[in-house]
């Protein structure tokens, strides 16, 4: 495998994550209501992501910002929700967190997409 073949492996970026100059936007689809919180497969350009919680008062929102906030290892103020309060489409804005570690913390080697 060529260098040049070897840092475009490296530097591919999942289609769910979005890169911004001061943090990393994420596309999620939430399924409230679960039968556990879990991060789920890619599907599409939107990752899966499964809360227990129900969609009232937000507590599947807030549920959501928990949950990536324990798995990328942040503190939750560095984990915002800009879009679809209302919707299970959502753009999230982590902040201070590079792509790199987002990707390697969200899509460890089994769930890696192709």
């Amino acid at each position: 495998m060529s260098e040049h073949a070897k840092e475009k492996a490296v530097t591919r970026v999942p289609g769910f994550i979005r890169i911004q100059p001061d943090g990393v936007l994420l596309s999620i689809k939430l399924q409230p209501r679960a039968s556990s919180n879990e991060i789920g497969e890619p599907l599409g350009e939107e990752l899966r992501v499964k809360v227990a919680a129900p969609p009232i008062d937000s507590a599947a929102n807030e549920a959501l910002v928990r949950l990536l906030a324990e798995e990328l290892g942040c503190p939750r103020n560095r984990v915002e929700l800009i879009r679809g309060h209302s919707s299970r489409h959502k753009i999230v804005k982590l902040y201070g967190l590079s792509q790199e570690s987002v990707a390697e913390k969200l899509c460890p080697p089994q769930r890696k997409p192709q």
